[in-house]
């Protein structure tokens, strides 16, 4: 089924948003995403795209911008904090290599061009007050306008008015967890790979972007102080090096290259009871906000778009369509949203002898057992959205 002249309303010019309105457009339909900031732009940082996610890039066409963009992963290395490398996860172990690293303003870049030559508008500081269900779904704006669609979709982010709409509110609980993140030179001249630091309580994850000129810095300690979840908090860089100061010298050359950071507090949401409802949908954080604990926030965005547009194009009423939407990717994203939340203590072993033994174990599964630690994540990165009916 085309969706020919089919009006679609895009609340969110992220990941998620821009993907989905390609998406949509390419199918035929009219679609203009509402976005509240004054430029479409990023705040300095890094993510992973995994096969799962590429899969998606590469049916909406991008596929060849995202490789320009991104530095194509080949190996997870898991560190201890102090004593070096306990083991190396090779990604040409994986059925695909194409598993990048990026910068997020690129990523947006693509998807944001891809968007606007699908005939895609998309129309700057539109700040929306509340989205509203029915026949003709409205987003309601802060200027007073109210603009109706034959599909309204919500890929607002984690204080979405549309979840609202659809879920009411819910309060998120604080995993008593806290993350800094950076981007700094990358001096040391890092190759393709992403290095994992676990020490007891906190973690550092740094891998390469950018054509390896610059480093994404990731680093998570586990403590009682609340902070609010906001990307856009600035912390003193002095701070963080005083709670990893105990870290070996590699990280410590890493954080005294960084000039700022940005900290924010990691809650724990639960995945929506209601993805869609008369007219209107949501998807990415707004339905299922994840913690960055297996790298999959930007992916699964990417195959809620994907999965939405697809069924949206299918046969029957809408209500049915969109009833389809969430039975295709409820599962799916329940499953990666456990398994991030439940990540976390693997890198944060906090009782030596439990932490000694953790690592000999990570450490021989390397050594004899390499292609079976690759294959657990089989059911995460082997997954194509594009090729199911």
């Amino acid at each position: 089924m085309s969706l020919d002249g089919k009006k679609c309303l895009v609340v969110g010019a992220g990941i998620g948003g821009l993907a989905v309105a390609r998406a949509l457009a390419l199918r035929g339909a009219e679609v203009t995403v509402l976005e509240q900031a004054d430029a479409i732009r990023e705040v300095g940082a890094g993510l992973q795209i995994s096969p799962n996610g590429f899969a998606v890039l590469r049916a909406l066409g991008l596929a060849d911008a995202l490789r320009a963009a991104g530095v194509q992963g080949e190996a997870v290395s898991l560190r201890d904090y102090r004593k070096g490398e306990v083991a190396r996860l090779d990604l040409g172990r994986l059925d695909s290599r194409d598993y990048y690293f990026l910068h997020r303003a690129d990523l947006i870049e693509v998807l944001a061009e891809g968007a606007r030559t699908a005939g895609v508008r998309i129309r700057l500081l539109q700040r929306v007050e509340r989205v509203e269900p029915g026949p003709r779904p409205a987003v309601h704006l802060s200027n007073g306008a109210v603009l109706e669609a034959d599909l309204v979709v919500g890929a607002d982010g984690l204080h979405s008015k549309a979840r609202q709409a659809l879920n009411g509110t819910v309060a998120p609980f604080f995993t008593r967890q806290v993350a800094w993140r950076a981007v700094v030179p990358n001096d040391e001249g890092r190759g393709p790979e992403a290095r994992v630091h676990m020490g007891p309580m906190r973690h550092v994850v740094s891998y390469p972007l950018r054509d390896r000129r610059l480093l994404n810095v990731v680093a998570v300690q586990e403590r009682a102080a609340w902070t609010a979840e906001s990307w856009s908090q600035k912390d003193d860089p002095m701070v963080l090096r005083a709670a990893f100061e105990d870290f070996g010298p590699e990280v410590q050359d890493i954080l005294a290259r960084i000039d700022e950071v940005y900290l924010w507090g990691l809650f724990r949401h639960p995945v929506a009871s209601n993805w869609h409802g008369q007219g209107m949908a949501i998807l990415g954080d707004a339905a299922h906000p994840t913690l960055p604990f297996m790298a999959q926030g930007a992916c699964m965005a990417l195959e809620d778009a994907w999965a939405l547009a697809d069924c949206m194009a299918g046969e029957g009423p809408m209500e049915a369509r969109l009833a389809r939407y969430q039975a295709r990717r409820a599962e799916r994203a329940k499953r990666v949203v456990d398994a991030a939340s439940g990540n976390a203590w693997k890198y944060h072993l906090s009782f030596p002898p439990l932490r000694w033994a953790a690592h000999g174990v990570i450490r021989a599964g390397g050594r004899l057992a390499p292609e079976r630690m690759m294959r657990q994540f089989d059911w995460i990165y082997g997954y194509d959205v594009t090729a199911e009916a």
